[in-house]
């Protein structure tokens, strides 16, 4: 799965300690004969300015990427399309986060019915915000960086 709307899930809403089903049928780009989504790994390779880019530079990359390739024609997220996109793309730093306070409160924002989008500026803030109250965090400052 490359991230884009071609490969994501429906936008149907789950909630967010559930996976969406894999699905079985074709995406709608697809069944119209548009083209197959290039991998996040390719798209990167793809930037000659990242050719020797750091990991950081290469990790902030990927998220634009997988970003743009979720949003809208105006560059923008539903927010029922953000939630989707952190239930595929960022498992791993919500999950176990059900209980905590914070949590729940920047779910609750994203199941409201709204016509409001979410843009990048406001997607990183909002990966930033679930990254420092993750688990994951934790385990990974825990990973030894020496010998």
């Amino acid at each position: 799965m490359c991230g884009c709307r071609a490969s994501v899930p429906s936008t149907k809403q789950y909630p967010i300690n559930q996976v969406a089903p894999a699905s079985t049928k074709k995406s709608p780009l697809a069944a119209a004969g548009m083209p197959k989504c290039i991998p996040i790994a390719k798209q990167l390779a793809s930037i000659k300015a990242l050719g020797k880019g750091s990991d950081l530079e290469k990790a902030f990359a990927s998220m634009a990427l997988v970003y743009n390739n979720s949003a809208d024609l105006e560059g923008k997220l539903s927010k029922a399309e953000t939630k989707s996109l952190l239930q595929t793309q960022f498992r791993g730093f919500i999950q176990g986060q059900e209980n905590k306070p914070k949590y729940q409160e920047i779910i609750s924002a994203l199941d409201e019915e709204s016509e409001n989008k979410i843009d990048f500026e406001d997607f990183m803030i909002l990966l930033v915000s679930l990254t420092l109250m993750s688990d994951l965090l934790q385990e990974i400052k825990n990973v030894k960086t020496t010998k």
